[in-house]
């Protein structure tokens, strides 16, 4: 779907770039809904990184924690994916599994047509969103090093 799978390239780039540290699991969630529990359960920490319909401009980016995702997700702004992120977070609150500090990276798709490529505004946003990734888990405390020989993301 284009656009929808922003997440998965994402999780890719900080992979492929990236030394991930051994307390770092890192997941591609693609759209497996209540399937994610399990991820959540028993984390101090999760950041999500997804498509989301900000209603902004195609490539904007944005960052939203703890109770104002499922607030976010409530004013009728839909997940691209049929069992929206609202309503997996929800049910990990309601099994008490909600990890107590998760951040959701955003952003704003432009095509999510059928297709397996990222159209050319979120490709030329993909390193910033890896680098807004890579700060975010550094606020966490959780340094990557840049694999030898790859350049890391832009930081603007």
């Amino acid at each position: 779907m284009r656009d929808d799978g922003v997440g998965v390239h994402a999780v890719k780039a900080v992979q492929q770039g990236f030394e991930v540290p051994p307390e770092l699991d890192i997941v591609d969630g693609g759209t497996a809904g209540l399937d994610l529990l399990p991820f959540l359960e028993g984390r101090d920490r999760v950041l999500l990184v997804d498509a989301v319909d900000f209603g902004a401009a195609p490539g904007f980016i944005g960052e939203l924690a703890n109770d104002a995702i499922p607030a976010f997700f409530s004013q009728n702004r839909a997940s691209l994916h049929h069992l929206g992120l609202g309503e997996v977070l929800a049910t990990a609150q309601l099994l008490n599994i909600l990890p107590p500090d998760i951040c959701l990276l955003g952003i704003q798709p432009l095509s999510i047509e059928t297709g397996l490529e990222l159209t050319e505004v979120l490709q030329g946003k993909l390193d910033l969103l890896v680098a807004r990734i890579v700060g975010k888990l550094a606020d966490w405390g959780v340094h990557l090093a840049p694999r030898v020989g790859i350049p890391p993301p832009e930081t603007c």
